[in-house]
């Protein structure tokens, strides 16, 4: 009896006390960063290799963690027949644009010797992955065979009339009139297919302008209405946001919407703008005027966050705060600083030019490495990378564009020839396009060419060869067309960068000259008349004669008393224009061109 009694009451404690499972304690895999030597060590050890390529922002880098990874059987069969590579995709630039088509998280399985087996893009079940080990573990073999690539140089590196006529179906082809902008499932700005669109529309294409202004008004729905900052994509429309808020997106939207209000003067687009200035300064900005480089897309990691989302400031506060990568990169900083001049250009705020050359000063002081290049961190464990030294050597440009002052396009233009000489790559003895890496992934390796890092050193090359009149940035412009023309790669879409690319290389841009003191604010609300013009490809000068000559001395202007504007293009100048108000108007009866209206 008294062991039915004691039973009772165990049973009644058992059942009143409030029940908790603990779960088990997960495997703890020995992730390593990426190196020759792990793989050495794997060939010697008879073992396989796993990448994963996270994103520190990214939610489904959070779930695979929580979810697969932590899994007994995943665990084990990692720890028992294969070494294991952890990599944060936004350190390691190489690595990113390597796999960008698989991620993220982006997994990718290797032998020893680096030969890659299999890759998987997105989020891996548990149970899927089991199933991905040991169908690799049993037959180590690639799942996909590797085609042998032969590279035909094209003898000129601009495209053909059919070659263009091509690509420019392509992407008309791509826009999707239903939900509106370019892309299907995920919705987005793609960049350079918007300011293609909205080219046209100044051109006097009014269906194309149209497309521009509908994908421009749509992506608002993705900007986040209480922090600012633009969300990274939506899915099925643009009504299912994925919240990481990354450089690449806010350094777009800065451009493209800026571009917008320039075009329309429709003040939404200003307001777009804005609101990501301020998702900037509120939350990534460092004590020292630098940029960090990332909101996370979760709260909780791996915990989807549409409800907190949803919140006013104060609820998201109580909360708390998403959180940030604190790394200061070049790259990042770089497209920061272009999209703030770009702002800066249409707002004459002098606050938005603050940031960006507090920015830049920073970098200079703290990644500029002593023979003209950019270092992507504090401490680079491989490297150095194209993009790191592209966008600032393109921030540098942006700088000088919009400010006249000289001190920015020197280390532009150091930055230039770093970039020339250590990205260049040579095919056949000929020059063809440029490397991601100055240094190979692994011993013996391909150099990996980019496709949307090629249409921007062509572009920036255009465009500092335009400013200096120096032939070698030409030649790099020319360098990359000459792999981006190649026909399969031209008509991959989306097309629009290389089309832009093209014409940048073929055609002179708007060519808009102050003259006239610095100190003079006559002088300076013509030079800000100037940047507010609407025009993508553009060479504004400010001729302050104290200065000297121009960096590229190739127009000759009259002595006036005062200051003036000249605008040049094909091969003819107007007429001095002496107030900032009447500026827009008479280079648009020049140039016989009407903006689009929004």
């Amino acid at each position: 009896m008294q062991g039915v009694i004691s039973s009772f009451f165990f049973a009644v404690a058992l059942f009143s006390a409030p029940l908790s499972f603990a779960k088990p304690p997960q495997a703890k895999l020995d992730w390593q960063p990426w190196s020759a030597e792990l793989f050495a060590k794997a060939k010697q050890e008879n073992k396989l290799v796993i990448l994963d390529l996270e994103a520190v922002w990214c939610h489904w880098c959070h779930v695979m963690e929580e979810e697969t990874y932590a899994n007994p059987e995943v665990a084990r069969l990692l720890t028992e027949k294969f070494l294991l590579i952890r990599v944060d995709q936004d350190s390691r630039p190489d690595l990113s644009k390597r796999y960008a088509d698989y991620g993220w998280p982006a997994t990718i399985f290797f032998d020893g010797s680096g030969r890659e087996l299999a890759k998987r893009a997105g989020f891996v079940p548990p149970e899927k992955m089991v199933g991905l080990l040991k169908k690799l573990i049993k037959k180590p073999i690639p799942e996909e065979a590797v085609a042998e690539e032969k590279t035909e140089i094209p003898e000129s590196p601009f495209l053909t009339k059919a070659l263009r006529e091509r690509m420019n179906k392509r992407h008309l082809a791509q826009y999707e009139g239903k939900t509106g902008g370019w892309g299907s499932v995920h919705k987005f700005l793609f960049g350079p297919s918007e300011e293609l669109a909205l080219l046209e529309g100044l051109r006097g294409n009014k269906a194309s302008g149209q497309k521009g202004l509908v994908a421009l008004t749509k992506n608002i729905k993705i900007i986040d209405p209480v922090w600012g900052g633009v969300y990274q994509y939506s899915v099925d429309g643009w009504d299912e946001a994925h919240f990481e808020k990354i450089a690449w997106a806010q350094h777009k939207n800065l451009v493209l919407y800026s571009y917008g209000y320039s075009i329309t003067q429709d003040p939404k687009f200003l307001v777009a703008a804005n609101d990501i200035k301020n998702f900037l300064t509120g939350f990534l900005l460092t004590p020292d005027g630098a940029f960090y480089t990332s909101m996370d897309a979760d709260l909780v990691k791996g915990t989807h966050s549409e409800d907190f989302f949803k919140l006013d400031d104060q609820g998201r506060r109580a909360k708390g705060i998403p959180s940030i990568d604190k790394n200061i990169y070049s790259r990042e900083n770089g497209w920061y600083i272009q999209g703030l001049a770009a702002l800066y250009a249409v707002s004459g705020q002098d606050v938005d030019l603050k940031l960006a050359e507090n920015a830049a000063s920073w970098i200079l002081k703290n990644r500029a490495r002593e023979d003209g290049g950019f270092t992507h961190g504090e401490k680079d464990v491989a490297g150095p990378y194209l993009g790191d030294n592209l966008e600032m050597a393109q921030a540098l440009l942006s700088l000088y564009e919009v400010t006249g002052d000289r001190k920015w396009l020197t280390p532009a233009e150091k930055a230039a020839q770093f970039l020339a000489k250590e990205f260049s790559v040579t095919v056949n003895g000929k020059p063809f396009g440029f490397k991601t890496s100055a240094s190979a992934l692994l011993p013996g390796q391909k150099p990996d060419l980019d496709r949307m890092e090629n249409i921007r050193i062509a572009r920036f090359g255009a465009r500092l060869f335009q400013y200096t009149g120096v032939d070698a940035h030409k030649k790099m412009a020319e360098q990359a067309m000459r792999y981006l023309v190649q026909p399969t790669l031209a008509t991959t879409m989306p097309t629009a960068g290389t089309l832009l690319a093209d014409e940048e290389l073929t055609r002179p841009p708007l060519h808009l000259t102050i003259v006239g003191a610095k100190g003079a604010g006559s002088a300076k609300a013509l030079f800000q008349a100037g940047l507010a013009y609407p025009a993508n490809y553009r060479r504004i000068e400010w001729w302050d004669k104290k200065e000297g000559e121009l960096p590229r001395k190739d127009v000759t202007y009259p002595d006036l008393s005062k200051p003036a504007l000249f605008v040049c293009t094909e091969g003819r100048c107007s007429l001095p224009m002496f107030d900032p108000k009447l500026v827009r108007a008479k280079i648009d009866d020049l140039l016989k061109a009407k903006p689009a209206k929004g």
